[in-house]
């Protein structure tokens, strides 16, 4: 498979997810000008801030791009910020705050708290064996979901046991999550085989 796997480049953790891109073979570019997403296959939206992610956007042109790539069916996979960035409804939000949309979920922006909130644990994933060790830096998480998304994972235990932690629309994927820190790249790899492949 010959597929070009971009990573939203203007802000966010790049560096961590083209390395997960790369080990599992496939070509992985920075993405920050609209030429670099015209030659994307699917793209990465990585964890970072999600209102200077938008501004960042918009300043650099990608906004309308990267919204019509997305809705034209682009396998799309956020992390963390990526996944506000993908919701169609937005808690807690900065005052007019937008996102690219595309994911019928609605997420609740810094769910988990601040960032002394942040935390690590490990998560059953759906399709995947063994649990994954999840960090949850600032982290989101989805309040509620449309009819046509899967929900790939949720909170095991604590406070916030049960809230939903990753999901799958179509060509759309997400998770509150980060599954680049670390080697363990089979949450990428999901994403590269279910979702790219579908």
């Amino acid at each position: 498979m010959s597929s070009t796997v971009g990573v939203f480049a203007l802000q966010g953790d790049v560096r961590e997810h083209l390395a997960a891109v790369t080990r599992l073979g496939l070509a992985a570019v920075p993405v920050r000008r609209r030429s670099e997403l015209d030659d994307c296959d699917a793209l990465i939206l990585p964890g970072g801030e999600s209102t200077t992610m938008e501004k960042l956007a918009r300043g650099f042109e990608l906004f309308d791009p990267l919204v019509a790539r997305i809705q034209g069916g682009m396998p799309t996979f956020g992390t963390c910020a990526g996944m506000i960035m993908l919701a169609d409804r937005l808690l807690d939000g900065a005052a007019g705050q937008g996102s690219f949309g595309g994911l019928d979920i609605t997420v609740r922006r810094n769910a988990f708290g601040r960032q002394v909130d942040s935390f690590e644990g490990d998560i059953d994933f759906a399709g995947l064996g063994d649990p994954v060790h999840a960090v949850f830096i600032r982290a989101p998480w989805v309040e509620d979901t449309g009819e046509g998304v899967d929900v790939l994972a949720r909170v095991p235990e604590g406070e916030a046991a049960g809230r939903i932690v990753a999901v799958r629309q179509g060509h759309l994927m997400a998770t509150s999550f980060h599954p680049e820190v670390g080697d363990d790249d089979r949450v990428h790899r999901f994403f590269v085989e279910t979702v790219m492949q579908a």
